[in-house]
């Protein structure tokens, strides 16, 4: 039996959740979920002069919206320092690491007089084969002793093998002379402590796995499955930047996209299986895989994110759905819906959620079902309600007032009205829009009427046709 899998989402909390973080949590979530293993959380806390509660606090709300949920409790790389640097001395005892007593000012001097010989400006301490006899009594940084020959080989599983040689590393900081750890460690102790198995990131860290498996191997641990996935660049083909528009998680929630549609889109966002763009959570947890994940960056299009955004909601559940609705009303800053209003929105839901691929698109739909009398009718509804439209409704009304309110029977009813009236129903449609929901695009009039139910229905008749005075 294989260990477990474990992954983690291990973001720095200086702002919000970035989309781009987002979908990193995400690939390590379906990972994790698919197959029975750990999702953890790290905060990485450690710069302290840019890390506020406030855009740690955004993050995990990025993350609730999106339902990723993750086990056991949040670590907070900050408070793990002295673990930190506890492995640091351990490497030191050992003779893995050692005492540079260099100045900032030597290391700057050397390299200026590289760069000036066209030499190679990768430090190499002197201090690193010193007798400890000749130490000084001074400030130092403890130092790694890379390896100086041979070639160190990062096996990823989105870009495959990357070898770098080893006489291209540097003595890596461990601990700084004032004994806080440099975040390369922090990563690295977390992780093992962690017991995290696959490390799923981002590809602008690929370079930093080389540095970080020298102290793995250093210190005898297990280096994990590297995955560095492609960043996502906007539909210019550029890096993601503010440019592009909305750039965090909950930005996308007070748009009105449905979780759900964002977690399809993301996933499909550099990860592909077959040609399948549509697909439930439980699909995306059974079918992602590392293997699956492109070395190309994905370009952002909303116009895609729109569409699947429309055939989860079509798709979605009601009652889930409504629950959606309450919490995009309160991201955005909205009135919450009455009591009477959730009531009539559930009785409304199956005929507005088709081709809304938006919650705010789904509420304009189903603005029929949360307005209340007087309907006061916009621009084009009024034009619907001259005189002869009123009178027409004048004379339909007495005869709505029927023991069947079913659709098969106000369909023949109206149907055949329009036929005593010379007509199609189709030209009654305009008038019974303007007069039910004050509007000129609506659902069916028939479900409109089958939602408001007979009463309010002849009630905003009889208001509309009363109005020609």
């Amino acid at each position: 039996m294989s260990a477990p899998v474990v992954t983690r989402f291990a973001p720095s909390p200086t702002g919000f959740l970035h989309i781009g973080g987002a979908r990193t949590a995400l690939f390590n979530w379906l990972y994790a979920r698919g197959r029975g293993g750990r999702f953890l959380l790290r905060i990485e806390d450690t710069d302290r002069a840019r890390s506020t509660p406030e855009a740690t606090a955004a993050i995990l709300q990025g993350l609730a919206w999106l339902g990723l949920d993750h086990d056991g409790e949040i670590v907070s790389q900050f408070e793990n320092a002295p673990r930190h640097a506890a492995v640091a001395q351990e490497l030191l005892a050992a003779g893995k690491a050692y005492k540079c007593f260099a100045t900032q000012d030597e290391i700057t001097a050397f390299r200026e007089a590289a760069r000036a010989a066209g030499q190679s400006t990768l430090y190499r301490s002197p201090w690193r084969d010193a007798d400890p006899g000749t130490h000084p009594d001074a400030p130092y940084v403890i130092r790694i002793k890379a390896p100086q020959t041979g070639e160190t080989v990062i096996r990823d599983r989105v870009q495959g093998d990357v070898t770098i040689r080893n006489d291209q590393l540097d003595d890596m900081v461990l601990l700084r002379s004032d004994g806080t750890p440099v975040y390369m460690l922090a990563v690295v102790v977390d992780d093992h402590d962690m017991g995290v198995t696959h490390v799923i990131r981002g590809d602008d860290h690929l370079n930093n796995a080389a540095r970080q498996m020298m102290i793995y191997e250093a210190m005898g641990w297990e280096v994990p499955v590297w995955a560095h996935i492609p960043l996502i660049h906007g539909p210019d083909g550029k890096k993601l930047s503010k440019r592009h528009g909305a750039l965090g998680a909950q930005e996308y929630q007070v748009m009105g996209y449905p979780a759900a549609g964002m977690r399809n889109y993301l996933a499909r966002l550099g990860w592909s299986h077959g040609d399948d763009e549509f697909f439930t959570d439980a699909q995306a947890r059974a079918w992602f895989d590392l293997d699956g994940i492109g070395k190309s960056p994905a370009r952002f299009d909303l116009k895609k994110l729109e569409n699947l955004s429309g055939q989860h909601i079509a798709l979605a559940d009601d009652a889930a759905l409504q629950r959606e609705i309450t919490e995009y009303l309160q991201a955005a800053g909205q009135e919450a819906l009455t009591e009477a209003q959730e009531k009539m929105l559930a009785r409304a839901m199956y005929c507005v959620k088709e081709r809304a691929k938006t919650l705010p698109e789904l509420l304009d739909k189903a603005h029929f079902s949360l307005t209340s009398r007087p309907i006061e009718p916009d621009e084009k509804a009024a034009r619907a309600l001259d005189s002869v439209s009123r009178g027409i409704l004048r004379e339909l009304t007495p005869q709505l007032q029927t023991d069947s309110w079913s659709r098969e029977h106000l369909e023949d009813l109206l149907n055949n009205f329009a036929e005593s009236k010379g007509t199609k129903f189709g030209k009654l449609a305009g008038p019974l829009r303007a007069a039910l929901a004050g509007r000129a695009v609506t659902p069916s009039v028939f479900d409109m009427m089958l939602v408001l139910g007979q009463d309010e229905t002849l009630a905003r008749l009889t208001d509309a046709s009363k109005d020609a005075g």
